[in-house]
């Protein structure tokens, strides 16, 4: 998500060290993607949330995320900084949700309040849409179909309707399989100089 652009580190006047930052958006995207494909299986009645799902979240949805933030911060790129950022935080804000009530530290999100979470979410997608309409193909479709799951899901839990659930299951794992790809592609496109895969 980052232009190509080169650093330089100097002390007292003297280059010490030239080089290209690498583009951290693919960490982010794949983090994104993996994690949400496998908490969409939960949707879908695969399995239940257990410590699998957990570990993904915080261990490399959630931190993968947020580190990726901070690298495109210093890069400059405001859209990449509140896109991984965000979902970072949301990776982080799901996990506790889960891990509170079991730890007896807050009563579990009751339909209401978990709809609005999702809600909220969803509106954040909608406008970072809009957003993405100055940008690529791929980021496109990603917070076009984020912006539909977080509503389909925040939808069944006010609700309670387990087909919206399972609906929004399925889109999961094709929103987490098109963040896999575009992170993907960018990575190949880079390595090979060309335009292997479009994004």
């Amino acid at each position: 998500m980052s232009g190509e652009e080169t650093a330089t580190i100097t002390i007292d006047g003297k280059k010490l060290l030239e080089h290209t930052p690498s583009n951290p958006a693919p960490l982010g995207l794949v983090a994104t993607g993996l994690t949400l494909v496998l908490l969409s299986f939960t949707y879908t009645g695969f399995f239940p949330v257990n410590s699998m799902i957990l570990a993904m979240v915080l261990a490399f949805g959630g931190t993968g995320c947020l580190i990726v933030g901070v690298l495109e911060n210093s890069n400059g790129n405001t859209f990449a900084t509140l896109a991984f950022g965000a979902f970072g935080g949301f990776w982080f804000s799901f996990a506790i949700l889960s891990i509170l009530p079991q730890l007896n530290l807050a009563t579990a999100a009751d339909p209401t309040s978990l709809a609005a979470y999702l809600f909220m979410w969803g509106i954040w997608g909608a406008v970072m849409f809009i957003i993405t309409l100055k940008i690529s193909r791929g980021l496109q479709a990603i917070f076009l179909l984020i912006t539909l799951l977080f509503f389909i899901l925040g939808a069944g839990a006010l609700t309670g309707s387990s087909t919206l659930n399972i609906i929004g299951g399925y889109l999961g794992i094709i929103v987490g399989l098109l963040a896999m790809y575009v992170g993907l592609a960018e990575v190949a496109n880079e390595i090979y100089g060309k335009t292997m895969l479009p994004t």
